[in-house]
């Protein structure tokens, strides 16, 4: 089981603090093994990450992403991987990091930063990260759940793009389904 029902938002960096970027964190009830292989293998990335996605774990490894309507059959570069602790790579303009923090032997802190070409994106993304990261916690969990792959913005999206932007955080970015 993961810890926190319902997750805080997640923290905006500006652009003078090495961003613009969005940061989500999150701790799982399990051991930083099992989420590691949620986040780099592609049968569990495609239980929660936005598209499909296949990672050769290698600096300087190719990222392929499939059923991206934004990007269709992109790819991106791994910048740095250390197993079970980090992942780093670019996603169009965009850099995923992703690091892992065991806490003791059954429990794994998450940090997701999406350092961002555009701050305008912020709200939008930071949304889509959240839902994201409910459904990897529904997976990691053993729920099944359809993940994030929807033609359009969710009611659980929306609802976190509109606390985002209550929150101050930049947006404006065309939100695809919606504009």
């Amino acid at each position: 089981m993961t810890t926190g029902d319902a997750p805080a938002l997640g923290t905006f960096v500006p652009p003078a603090d090495g961003g613009p970027a969005v940061r989500c964190t999150r701790m799982y009830a399990h051991p930083v093994e099992r989420v590691w292989r949620f986040v780099t293998q592609p049968a569990e990335l495609a239980r929660w990450f936005p598209c499909e996605a296949a990672v050769e774990l290698r600096a300087g490894g190719t990222v392929r992403f499939g059923s991206d309507p934004d990007l269709p059959g992109s790819a991106g570069r791994v910048l740095a991987v250390t197993s079970y602790r980090h992942l780093s790579f670019t996603w169009g303009e965009d850099e995923i990091r992703l690091d892992l923090e065991p806490d003791g032997t059954v429990a794994t802190r998450l940090h997701l930063t999406d350092t961002l070409a555009s701050a305008d994106t912020a709200a939008r993304d930071a949304a889509g990260w959240d839902v994201c990261l409910d459904a990897l916690t529904a997976a990691l969990d053993g729920e099944e759940d359809p993940g994030p792959h929807h033609t359009g913005p969710t009611a659980a999206w929306r609802a976190r793009y509109d606390a985002y932007i209550a929150a101050g955080v930049p947006f404006g970015a065309p939100v695809p389904g919606l504009d």
